[in-house]
Parts: C-alpha cells; sequence; structure tokens
C-alpha cells in the first residue's frame, strides 16, 4: 500500500513557512504576506494534530475519547476557508476595498466560522465514547451527530476546494501573468484537485458504511497519502513564485557580473589596480562595486578616447555585417583599446577626434564587455578602421 508519512508534508510546509519568514518580517505590515505565513502555519497544524500519534497523545491530555475528532476537523476547515480567502485578496490585492471584495471575504469568514461552531455542538451531542485514531470516519459514520459531524465537515472541505480551483484555474487563464506566478498557481491547482479526490475518497467510504458496504480501506490506506501529496505541491505552489523570483534574480546578478569581467580585465591592465575580493560580499554588491570601477576607470581614459576613431570602426562593423547595435558595442571597444595603449605610450589629450561625451561612454558597459569576448571581432573591425601601420603601442590581451 502507497504510504506517505505525515511528518513529511509537515517539514514540506515547515520549510516553506521558513523561506517565507524573512519577507514576512520584514514587511509585516503587508496583509497578504501575512496571510501567507498564517495559512502555512495552520497547513502545519493541520497535519501535526491530524497524525496518529498525535491524535492519541490529545486524547489523553484532554481526558475525553475522540476529542482530536472535531478538534482536526476544525484545523482542516479552517484550512479550507483560509485558502478560500487568501485566493480572493491575493488575486484581487490586499488593499482592495470593492464591494465585491468585501462580499466574498464575509461570506467566507461567517461559513466557515460557523461550520467550526456547528462541529463542536455536534460532538457535543454525540456519543462517541471509544477512542478511533485512524478509522473514526467510517467507524462513526451510522452514529447520531458524529455522521452529520463528519458530513459537514467533508462538504465543507469539499466546496472550498471546488471554488478555490475555480479560482485558480480562472485565474491563470489571465494573460499578463508573471511566469513564476503561473507555475505556482498550476501546482496549487493541482495540490486542490489531490484535496478533492482526498474528499471524495472519505466521502465515498462513509456513504458505503451507510449502504452496509465496507470501503474502508478509502478512507485509511488512499486519503491520508492524498492529503500529503496535497500539501506538499500546496506548499511549493505558495513558495515557487518567491523563490522562482529570488533566483532569477540571483541568476540575473550574476549574469551580469560575469558579462562585465572581459572589460574589468582590460581596465585593471589599463589602471594597475582592481576591486578587493570581499568574501561576504552580496552578489548585488559585487556587482555594483564592478559596474563602479569601469566606470571610474572609463571616466579617466575619456580624455584619450579618439571619437573619429570610434566612427570609422562603427562603420566598419557595419560593411562587415554586423548590426547596429552589435557595431556601436564593436566601435567602443575599438575605442577603448586604442585609449589604453595610447595611454600606456605617452599620456597625452584626446585623439584627432576630440574627447567623447561621458554619458556616451559609460552607456551600455554590458554590451561593450560582451564585443570584447570575441576578439576575432574587435579585431577585424579595427583593421578595417585603422590602417595595420598606424597601429602603434603594446597590444592589450582580451581574455574572459
Amino acid at each position: 500500500m502507497f504510504y506517505i508519512s505525515f511528518w513529511i508534508p509537515t517539514a514540506v510546509l515547515t520549510a516553506a513557512l521558513v523561506i517565507r519568514l524573512p519577507g514576512i518580517i520584514r514587511l509585516w505590515r503587508d496583509p497578504l504576506l501575512r496571510a501567507v505565513g498564517g495559512l502555512l502555519l495552520l497547513a502545519c497544524a493541520v497535519f501535526v494534530f491530524c497524525t496518529p500519534s498525535t491524535i492519541a497523545r490529545v486524547n489523553r491530555l484532554t481526558g475525553v475519547p475522540n476529542f482530536s475528532a472535531p478538534w482536526c476537523y476544525s484545523l482542516i476547515t479552517a484550512f479550507c476557508g483560509s485558502c478560500l480567502l487568501l485566493l480572493v485578496t491575493w488575486r484581487n490585492g490586499p488593499y482592495d476595498r470593492s464591494a465585491a471584495t468585501r462580499r466574498a471575504t464575509r461570506w467566507v469568514v461567517s461559513a466557515y466560522s460557523g461550520v467550526i461552531v456547528a462541529l463542536w455542538v455536534l460532538f457535543l451531542l454525540a456519543d462517541a465514547r471509544e477512542e478511533r485514531v485512524r478509522d473514526l470516519d467510517t467507524y462513526y459514520a451510522t452514529t447520531p451527530f458524529m455522521r452529520e459531524e463528519i458530513l459537514l465537515y467533508l462538504v465543507a472541505h469539499a466546496v472550498a476546494c471546488v471554488l478555490t480551483f475555480r479560482l485558480i484555474r480562472d485565474w491563470v487563464r489571465a494573460a499578463g501573468l508573471d511566469a513564476w506566478l503561473r507555475r505556482g498557481l498550476k501546482l496549487l491547482g493541482a495540490g486542490y484537485v489531490l484535496n478533492l479526490l482526498f474528499g471524495a475518497a472519505k466521502l465515498t467510504a462513509v456513504v458505503a458504511r451507510w449502504s452496509g458496504r465496507d470501503l474502508d480501506w478509502l478512507s485509511t490506506d488512499l486519503a491520508p497519502p492524498v492529503a500529503a501529496l496535497s500539501a506538499i505541491l500546496i506548499a511549493a505552489g505558495f513558495v515557487l513564485p518567491h523563490a522562482g523570483q529570488y533566483l532569477h534574480d540571483r541568476r540575473r546578478v550574476r549574469r551580469a557580473h560575469r558579462e562585465l569581467r572581459p572589460l574589468y580585465r582590460v581596465l585593471c591592465a589599463a589602471s594597475g589596480e582592481g576591486v578587493p575580493f570581499a568574501l561576504r560580499a552580496t552578489p548585488e554588491l559585487r556587482l555594483t562595486r564592478r559596474e563602479t570601477f569601469i566606470r571610474d576607470v572609463l571616466l579617466t581614459l575619456a580624455r584619450h578616447i579618439d571619437t573619429g576613431l570610434g566612427s570609422r570602426a562603427y562603420d566598419a562593423a557595419l560593411g562587415l555585417g554586423h548590426p547596429p547595435e552589435r557595431a556601436r558595442a564593436l566601435a567602443v571597444a575599438v575605442a577603448v583599446l586604442d585609449a589604453v595603449e595610447t595611454r600606456a605610450c605617452m599620456p597625452s589629450p584626446a585623439g584627432p577626434g576630440g574627447a567623447p561625451d561621458p554619458a556616451c561612454l559609460l552607456h551600455g558597459i554590458g554590451a561593450v564587455s560582451r564585443a570584447l569576448r570575441r576578439p576575432a571581432d574587435v579585431a577585424a573591425v579595427r583593421a578595417a578602421a585603422v590602417p595595420a601601420e598606424s597601429v602603434t603601442g603594446p597590444r592589450v590581451r582580451v581574455t574572459d
């Protein structure tokens, strides 16, 4: 029989909560983040208290046989209502105050609060003296008041899952969604489909008891692992948009840092210094320091830039078949290499074309650095722009 320990989804949900916790603490006033944190905490509570060992322990501590039944049913119902409420708030925005949003919020809060109250009232009216840790739903399926309690929580669970799935489905179909948000919503949708399967298995087993048949395995063997898989998918769905965007931003920063390496090495060789390495510096800080160093050195090279050479190099690059953006980057690369060599040979004012505008020189340093990754292209443009006999001074070797 397929089995998943309830402690596995508990660990996944806890990890999801830990991942979201820094953002929740930092932006505590954001009601949406608080709602996500509360929902994940409630989901953890569901799986902690619905574990058979915890059920038995709670019953012993309270001294009431099957006290865990209304307690677990209440947690499940509160979780379902919170999911529905969060989806309404998430989709419409945390600060939406429209009449439709307020009406939906009031309906969810009042309906699921009423269900929780009814669960406890029915338990007090029922006669459930024999403790059942694993098969309470089917064992008491025909017991007065317990029968109604079990049916009530299953129906409330199913209604919340259907409504939440419909909200997610409609939202996924909307245009203009962030890719990570769309993936997270798809995982949430899959999780709620499994939640519906959990409820269907439980309800089928209960109805079978009403007709005198024994399908208890649906409730005791099939439903628990389905619920565990559902929780894992739901946790992943809530975390993926945040974690995916975070990793995407990290990858973008690191890629930008690597792209600047060729130009950085050229300017390090020209200035005789570089950015000191800091082990604990964040990727964003390293990128900022590298960009600042490149811009500072380029400003010192500005008076050695020959704008006439840059114009000829641009025309030469176009003549060699490069598109305009690529040709512009190659032209600046040629001009920078020429300025480095000129300053190394004889510090002097700008070349015959005059000093360039610093703003133009500093624009697009990423594209210039990418152009330097192809030394052959830079050499070809330079050869076409400058006669071989007029190129003097040491060559600067460009490596990636």
